[in-house]
């Protein structure tokens, strides 16, 4: 019988016009039947920084005093062998020429995602992906992503993607981790420095993953893989 595995993915600054150079796209996945174990185990690390279980893990949240919680929750992902990320950094979205490639920022945008996606999907796997809701990616552009994702993936019954849906960080142990990931890419490569308990989490990812997060990681790294995209190669 195949594995079933649970995606959950998140983004950062992928605004065609939003003033941020650098876009990250990414996603954090386990097998469906570890969903439940891995989520048990964030909460009882909730717990144990005093705070609630339904404490929502946030990058836009860390600070000095819950600094000591957050890396606790990195090196836990690192800890589990049943979970695993993969990002994509567009760095800089200035440079983009979708008139050269005859496309809208939308459909750059569902490639991106495709090229996120594609190094985690197994063809003998199923998946089901689940996204972040947010205001800027309605039902209509969920679906229209789901085509691109199977037709790309030559998996027209929809048999190896079984379903893509949004739901809200606060419902999701796996989403809000992928939040924090996220947050820590973007930050980094947008260059900023004003949170030193940011950057101590951007470290502690840095020495856990063996990385330096400014360049691919190899093409099969299962742990914590890494695309920085170049404009051009499509």
């Amino acid at each position: 019988m195949s594995e079933t595995y649970n995606v959950y993915c998140d983004e950062s600054c992928h605004l065609e016009n939003d003033g941020h150079k650098a876009m990250v796209l990414g996603g954090v996945w386990c097998p469906t039947d570890k969903r439940k174990e891995i989520s048990d185990r964030l909460k009882e690390i909730k717990v144990k920084h005093g705070l609630g279980r339904d404490f929502e893990i946030k990058w836009t949240k860390i600070s000095k005093g819950k600094l000591s919680f957050y890396l606790d929750i990195v090196d836990y992902f690192f800890d589990d062998d049943d979970f695993h990320f993969r990002g994509l950094v567009a760095p800089d979205k200035e440079t983009l020429n979708h008139e050269k490639y005859g496309q809208s920022h939308d459909e750059w945008y569902y490639k991106m995602y495709f090229t996120m996606l594609k190094s985690i999907f197994d063809p003998k796997a199923h998946y089901r992906v689940y996204i972040d809701i947010k205001d800027t990616l309605g039902a209509e552009k969920v679906e229209s992503l789901h085509d691109v994702l199977c037709n790309n993936a030559w998996d027209f019954s929809r048999t190896m993607i079984e379903r893509i849906q949004q739901i809200h960080s606060h419902e999701s142990e796996q989403l809000q981790v992928a939040d924090l990931l996220i947050g820590s890419l973007s930050y980094l490569h947008r260059g900023l420095t004003g949170s030193e308990a940011k950057l101590a989490i951007i470290e502690r990812i840095k020495a856990r993953s063996g990385y330096k997060l400014t360049q691919n990681t190899l093409l099969r790294e299962t742990k914590f893989n890494l695309l920085i995209w170049q404009g051009g190669v499509q």
